[in-house]
């Protein structure tokens, strides 16, 4: 699909309506981490320098479609001020009397914020006449909030498809976003290497069955790992498995052996008694977990081997914690394939909340090749969906 840059578009003039994912973690008000907004500035500053007016929506939370003071962007607007070293200004809402003249009054260099898209009921809904409105606000149509793409949304995909080709782009992080899932789908180097995590095999059925034909090896942890290896006929103790899941378990490990690939399992794991920070933990001698224990990470000789695999591969894709990661006790295996991705000299792609935290929590993020912003959207396009929010770009 042929998606225009923001670099392709003009802009010089024009009011540009940029939807940015600001979805950032707040405490009593306040931000805890920015990360979200700073991603959005190389767009926002490319436009500006560019000689544009930016009216600029995200969401923020859940606030289940009506106003709610706790989800208000006005910590964002004023986040993104300092940051852009210039006033941004707040909307009182979404849409309506009280947005549009602010809107059309803006100059050039000047940022207007839309208060939370989703204090509106028809945004989860794509609302076409919401959609109208949002449109009527601006000249030209940015989508930058890859973490959104994979809702059908109306500030997504409703808008985008009410601009005229040459007046609609992604922005500069839904671009890079594109062009690392790309690389990983459609033209990997080999020896290609997936490492899939998580808690059920059932999240990522779609994530294995597209990247069998594509890579050369699926290292898999987490507990998703002992529904495996019960379709095995291993013992998993008290370890979580997807009991209506195990005939799938089996038919994705035939499919690999059918296609040549391999879907390699734990060897050994560390195990507890329960799921706390205070329990009593062993490691495994083998793949099989004894009675009353429950696996919670993969083990050395696992790390170990999947340190290599990911060390001699030329493509990785990463997505899905390898144990119980939020226990600290629990996280070697997940901190061990960060490092292992980091030290690699492959194009690495992560993905997912806890495998983004890993690298970010280790201090290796800058050593990363492609950090994804939308751990939703990013399964997607490992399951080779295609995003409304990207598809309407086009």
């Amino acid at each position: 699909m042929e998606i225009r840059s923001v670099e392709e578009i003009q802009v010089e003039g024009k009011r540009v309506f940029v939807r940015a994912d600001l979805n950032v973690p707040l405490k009593d008000g306040r931000i805890t981490d920015d990360t979200r907004i700073r991603a959005a500035l190389p767009t926002l500053r490319y436009l500006l320098d560019g000689g544009a007016a930016v009216v600029l929506a995200s969401h923020l939370g859940r606030p289940k479609g009506r106003p709610d003071p706790a989800f208000s962007l006005a910590p964002v607007a004023e986040r993104l001020g300092e940051l852009l070293g210039l006033s941004v200004f707040l909307a009182p809402d979404v849409v309506g009397p009280k947005v549009e003249p602010l809107a059309r009054d803006l100059e050039p260099g000047e940022v207007l914020v839309l208060e939370n898209v989703r204090f509106h009921p028809g945004e989860t809904k794509n609302d076409p006449e919401l959609a109208r409105q949002l449109a009527a606000l601006a000249d030209a149509y940015v989508n930058d909030a890859f973490g959104t793409c994979h809702r059908a949304h109306a500030s997504t995909a409703g808008m985008a498809s009410l601009f005229p080709p040459d007046r609609r782009a992604a922005g500069l992080l839904l671009l890079k976003e594109i062009r690392a899932f790309e690389r990983v789908l459609d033209r990997p180097d080999h020896p290609y290497v997936a490492v899939l995590g998580g808690a059920k095999v059932s999240d990522k059925i779609g994530v294995i069955r597209n990247l069998l034909p594509r890579v050369d090896r699926i290292l898999v942890g987490g507990a998703m790992a002992y529904t495996f290896l019960k379709a095995q006929g291993i013992e998993v103790g008290g370890s979580f498995v997807e009991e209506d899941k195990l005939e799938l378990a089996r038919e994705l490990l035939a499919q690999a052996r059918e296609e040549g690939k391999e879907i390699a399992l734990p060897a050994d794991h560390v195990i507890a008694r329960d799921l706390s920070a205070e329990a009593e933990t062993r490691v495994t001698d083998g793949a099989e977990v004894p009675a009353g224990w429950k696996g919670v990470d993969i083990g050395p000789r696992t790390r170990e081997a999947y340190a290599r695999a990911v060390a001699g591969a030329r493509t990785v894709v990463w997505n899905g914690p390898m144990g119980v990661f939020e226990i600290p006790a629990f996280a070697e295996g997940t901190v061990a394939v960060a490092r292992a991705a980091a030290d690699s000299p492959a194009f690495t792609v992560v993905g997912g909340g806890d495998s983004v935290a890993a690298v970010t929590q280790a201090g290796l993020a800058d050593r990363i090749s492609h950090i994804s912003t939308g751990g939703g959207a990013s399964l997607e396009l490992l399951e080779g969906k295609t995003l409304p929010g990207i598809a309407a770009l086009g």
